[in-house]
């Protein structure tokens, strides 16, 4: 793609009780995974700065040490389909696991969203990291290489079963009384190693032809699974060497599968605190790192390493761990950075409360913004996940100081080229591929 051509891809990752662990404290600030007006205000925020989308992170565990945003939240297709009745052109993303779901009701939930949202929806496919989540689901947690096993399996179901009917299936002719026409209907009837789905699903194609998908693992088995299914990645950087790296060793593995560089976006989560100065943003940070309760900082940072480090001395080295059968990436990130910059456990603990191992920056607007063009320009992303500490004064600060420097760079769109999140990208609409099959079917025996 033309370096004239790209611009800079905005999502906004949305916390109800803001990305900082004490946000919910800062005054002004409101905040509640389940407050619906407060979040769709947000999201309205965003529409009018032209996000390409709005992001809804999920889990299948909680507890009181859990992350304000996270202890208790509302189901994201749920929300996502209350925020596609109030908006017209922001994308709207949200999780669903492939360790603890069905690819049937996946597939069904995700085209509806699609449907609803006229062609602005996207799921972020996470092989589900924590062990205990298998307790909810009375079976036992897969190891790592299995959990991206049965992710395979489930995307190509998932994929399978969107197109189920061509485009054009339903002509709905009452002079004839045909309302489907069964030759442009496809029965997937998948028999693998995890699943066996029939098909067909009862939804029609959808506008997108199949909504986004997602993906968010850094480890090997992750970057070869976007690869192959992904169009957008979420990934945890905490330099522009770093994110230089993950992003030629990803592009670089499109090629192999018939893909263009251009076919992916990489959005690294980006937490941005704005000041009127450096010092205004960092005077910020300080006030909210000293609300931070310890308490619930050692949890999260327990969740990120994969190993329970209650007990040991917060205020000396991050100790040796085995590799964890979780977060496999971001327990490696935190390792890096922990021994680069000598960190105690307890401001370890203290970094993953602020952004959870993404990359914080404290400055004015114009320092944010020379970051993002710097990262962009540089080939480490190709947008950002946007990760305000704290709501709505942190999207604000972002919407009304950054947003206009990135658009007047030309790095940004000013209004939205189409009405789907695939135009917001520049991805292409998908063709059926039980069609293309047949017809290279027939171009065979020709």
């Amino acid at each position: 793609m033309a370096e004239t051509t790209r611009r800079i891809h905005l999502g906004l990752f949305l916390h109800g009780a803001g990305h900082h662990v004490a946000g919910w404290r800062y005054p002004g600030a409101e905040y509640g995974g389940e407050n619906l007006p407060h979040l769709l205000r947000l999201v309205a925020s965003a529409e009018r700065a032209k996000f390409d989308m709005v992001f809804l992170a999920d889990g299948l565990t909680t507890d009181a040490d859990t992350h304000p945003s996270m202890v208790s939240r509302l189901e994201p297709l749920s929300a996502l389909s209350a925020f596609a009745m109030s908006t017209s052109r922001i994308g709207l993303a949200a999780t669903a696991s492939t360790t603890y779901g069905e690819p049937f009701h996946t597939a069904r939930v995700f085209a509806t969203l699609d449907h609803l949202s006229q062609g602005r929806a996207a799921w972020n496919a996470v092989t589900t990291s924590y062990a205990r989540s298998a307790a909810n689901f009375g079976t036992a947690h897969p190891p790592h290489s299995e959990r991206y096993a049965i992710a395979e399996e489930f995307i190509d179901v998932v994929k399978g079963l969107w197109d189920s009917w061509d485009d054009g299936a339903f002509p709905k002719d009452q002079a004839s009384g045909v309302y489907a026409d069964s030759s442009k209907l496809h029965v997937l009837d998948h028999k693998g190693k995890y699943f066996s789905v029939k098909g067909p699903l009862n939804s029609s194609r959808t506008p997108q032809g199949h909504p986004i998908i997602i993906q968010s693992g850094s480890s090997d088995p992750g970057q070869a699974l976007a690869a192959r299914t992904g169009e957008v990645v979420f990934t945890a950087q905490q330099t522009l060497e770093s994110a230089q790296e993950f992003y030629r060793s990803l592009k670089g593995r499109l090629a192999a599968f018939g893909r263009r560089p251009e076919s992916l976006a990489i959005m690294p989560g980006f937490l941005p605190v704005i000041g009127g100065t450096e010092q205004e943003a960092r005077d910020k940070l300080a006030t909210l790192d000293a609300w931070t309760d310890r308490s619930k900082a050692v949890p999260v940072l327990s969740d990120r390493l994969g190993h329970d480090i209650s007990g040991y001395d917060l205020d000396g080295p991050l100790p040796d761990l085995p590799v964890s059968q979780q977060l496999q990436s971001r327990a490696k990130l935190l390792t890096e950075v922990a021994r680069r910059d000598n960190l105690t456990l307890g401001q370890l603990a203290q970094l993953v409360a602020t952004g959870r191992g993404h990359h914080v920056m404290c400055g004015a607007p114009e320092q944010i913004a020379d970051r993002m063009e710097a990262w962009f320009r540089g080939y480490g992303a190709d947008g950002f996940n946007v990760m305000p500490p704290y709501f709505p004064g942190g999207l604000d600060d972002f919407v009304t100081g950054v947003v206009p420097i990135l658009q007047k760079r030309g790095l940004y769109r000013t209004d939205y080229d189409g009405p789907t999140l695939r135009d917001h990208f520049g991805f292409p609409r998908p063709p059926n591929q039980h069609r293309v099959a047949a017809s290279r079917r027939e171009s065979a025996r020709a």
